[in-house]
């Protein structure tokens, strides 16, 4: 979507063949976009990348942090291993990826960082405790962020997709998903990381569940009864 309206992208992801189809779409609008093959469970090579990106683009006026990973897993089944690598994926990578290249916009006074996280960064999921953490983490230092930013030409602007259809809810090694409802498409996440950029509001939960992220906040305790009501699970033996 980016390419088709103007921009020269460079993508990221661990698979080559997928990255190769995305970007051999993303050259029909714009020759100059390029991949490059990494794995973000590194922070230190999603560091490197950021600045590699930079000096390979000569500049970027926009950083869109989407990668993520699941972690479903209740809080009495998981490991310090589990956490850690939810932390670094789905927080420590994005946020490392924005201070590397942080002071270069400010030098220019020009740039957007969209940080992408989740309905999961303003409520919380049964059994994704570590995912929920790292999601509210990202929520925060965005809002914190913006706050910093404020009075410069860098702007920080958070998405907030909800259930969205996508390999998450197949990723081997974790936990079914309690959730069991209809699922939005990508291309909703991605028109929202547009509207974004392209717009001047900080939030954008997509599709719209601001409503149920403010009743959570209203109404914690209903919340979290509603949330055991609705996905039943087994209690422990």
């Amino acid at each position: 979507m980016l390419a088709e309206r103007g921009a020269v992208v460079a993508i990221t992801g661990r698979r080559a063949d997928r990255l190769d189809a995305v970007l051999a779409r993303c050259h029909q609008h714009q020759p100059a976009s390029r991949s490059y093959v990494a794995d973000l469970a590194d922070p230190s090579v999603a560091e490197a990348l950021a600045l590699q990106a930079w000096d390979d683009l000569d500049g970027l006026d926009v950083l869109v942090n989407n990668a993520g990973t699941p972690m479903r897993r209740s809080v009495q089944a998981m490991s310090v291993d589990d956490l850690t690598t939810t932390m670094a994926v789905n927080f420590e990578s994005p946020a490392r990826m924005a201070l590397a290249v942080l002071p270069r916009m400010l030098e220019r006074d020009l740039g957007v960082i969209v940080n992408v996280s989740s309905f999961g960064g303003r409520a919380g999921i049964l059994a994704e405790s570590a995912y929920c953490a790292s999601k509210f983490a990202l929520a925060g230092w965005s809002e914190a962020m913006a706050l910093d930013l404020w009075h410069t030409g860098v702007d920080v602007r958070l998405v907030l997709p909800g259930a969205i259809d996508t390999e998450i809810w197949d990723r081997p090694g974790v936990d079914r998903a309690h959730y069991d409802g209809p699922l939005e498409p990508p291309e909703t996440v991605a028109s929202g990381i547009v509207a974004a950029i392209e717009g001047d509001r900080f939030e954008h939960y997509v599709p719209d569940l601001k409503a149920v992220a403010e009743f959570k906040t209203t109404a914690i305790d209903d919340y979290l009864a509603g949330v055991i009501a609705f996905t039943n699970p087994q209690p422990p033996s």
